[in-house]
């Protein structure tokens, strides 16, 4: 790996950002291998909407080598992040406090899923509810 040279523009908030980009794009890398090769890249359940999300910081980037969720692995993540929202109607925010808190939750569930794998759903069914009150 070669060492970036930046210019003086270059600041903590472009950094950031092209770690996002940079991993979406890899995933889109691996995933087009997968698609195009017999024997190398990965099926990671990635398409051009996922990178484009992923690169604008809007769908959770899975870790290295896991498949991006399909409906059946995202659907009990965000049921229950929506279903906090309500319960917890009194934290307007998501903060550490919420996240603490539904982390603990989540463990005594026992589900089989850490919070680690689940909690970017989680996330974005509190959001949901949060831009969509029922």
């Amino acid at each position: 790996m070669t060492q970036a040279i930046n210019p003086r523009w270059w600041d903590s908030h472009k950094a950031s950002g092209w770690e996002r980009v940079k991993e979406a794009l890899r995933r889109d890398w691996e995933q087009t291998k997968a698609d195009f090769t017999n024997d190398s890249g990965r099926e990671l359940n990635q398409d051009v909407g996922d990178t484009l999300k992923q690169a604008a910081g809007k769908q959770v980037i899975p870790p290295r080598g896991v498949p991006n969720s399909n409906w059946d692995d995202a659907e009990p993540g965000l049921r229950y992040g929506w279903g906090a929202a309500g319960q917890y109607s009194e934290h307007t925010d998501w903060d550490d406090n919420v996240e603490s808190k539904l982390k603990e939750e989540w463990n005594d569930l026992k589900s089989g899923r850490t919070w680690d794998e689940i909690k970017g759903t989680v996330r974005r069914g509190w959001d949901s509810a949060r831009r969509n009150p029922s």
